[in-house]
């Protein structure tokens, strides 16, 4: 059985849906009875839905004349609960798309009271995520101001730190935000160098808007960009492993930001990873825990069957030989 606010919102996407509905149809398709159905009706009157009825074995329900469905208006604590939810769906990236839950909390801030919209920043400045270690944060005011540059059209100035610590100024004409699940990555045209890049969002420093609109010619797809430079990036050192994992499975334990991926039959899938020497290597592939070979380079097949022996021996205890 489904919770009622679940049901009254089915009922009113039904009701959305075609001009009319008999009772006996509503509740066929809400897989409820008919009682039910008139007192969900009657709940959503008193929620101030123009819900309209003919009498009569032929009669039914239908939504009122001009809007279908009011205007969304929530008060003061709603509209900050609402802008709380989305923040955290944007940056844990449980509904998947971050975009979208950028974009909404972007709208929602700009329609916002002040009083509402000084309470959330308070509320951003007390809140502290944790990360895993390493991992540096970025500010949600931050994202909000590259999500907007992406919906914007117009050229920005970049102050931006590269890996290396480098600080540096670059024009950019934005695109799309994307999130691999460990970092945000911001995908724009570099002006100066005519060519489409990606900017760790975490090293950008400020954005600024230029006033020189842009049209986006035959832009990239995003994630795929972020995607191949990510795991076409220099590493000092490469492994190849076979996962016993179909090609499916194993992009799940291996992402394709951190691996190249190919399959080799239908049960086993051969995988690139780059990394910073042997050891740092074996111990990220001793950290998926699942069975998996070595097929390249020696070194880093010794690496970890040298780190996997450690373990059992810190973990024998005296209690084998």
């Amino acid at each position: 059985m489904i919770s009622t606010s679940a049901r009254l919102l089915h009922l009113l996407s039904l009701l959305s849906a075609q001009p009319s509905w008999t009772c006996r149809e509503l509740a066929e398709r809400i897989a409820v009875n008919e009682r039910t159905v008139r007192r969900d009706v009657a709940r959503l009157r008193e929620l101030g839905y123009g819900i309209e009825s003919d009498p009569g074995p032929w009669g039914g329900y239908s939504l009122g004349g001009g809007t279908r469905i009011p205007p969304l208006v929530l008060d003061d604590e709603e509209a900050l609960a609402v802008a709380v939810g989305l923040r955290e769906a944007a940056l844990s990236g449980v509904l998947g798309s971050d975009q979208a839950a950028l974009s909404a909390l972007l709208k929602l801030r700009q329609a916002l009271q002040p009083r509402v919209a000084g309470r959330l920043g308070e509320m951003d400045s007390a809140f502290v995520h944790t990360t895993r270690p390493g991992r540096p944060q970025i500010a949600p005011d931050m994202l909000l101001e590259l999500v907007a540059a992406c919906r914007g059209g117009e050229r920005v100035r970049l102050s931006y730190r590269d890996r290396e610590g480098r600080a540096t100024d670059r024009d950019a004409d934005p695109y799309r935000l994307v999130h691999t699940g460990r970092h945000w990555y911001f995908v724009a045209r570099d002006v100066a160098r005519d060519e489409w890049r990606t900017f760790r969002a975490d090293r950008v420093e400020r954005i600024r808007p230029t006033g020189h609109a842009v049209e986006l010619v035959d832009p990239p797809d995003p994630a795929l960009l972020v995607s191949d430079s990510l795991a076409g990036g220099r590493y000092p050192l490469y492994a190849r492993i076979r996962l016993p994992l179909p090609m499916e499975q194993a992009l799940r334990l291996i992402p394709p930001t951190i691996g190249t991926h190919r399959p080799e039959g239908p049960e086993a899938t051969v995988v690139d990873i780059g990394g910073p020497d042997a050891n740092g290597l074996a111990g990220y592939l001793l950290g998926l825990a699942t069975p998996l070979r070595v097929l390249a380079p020696d070194e880093v097949r010794e690496a970890l069957v040298r780190r996997a022996r450690e373990l059992v021996e810190d973990n024998m205890d005296g209690r084998l030989p």
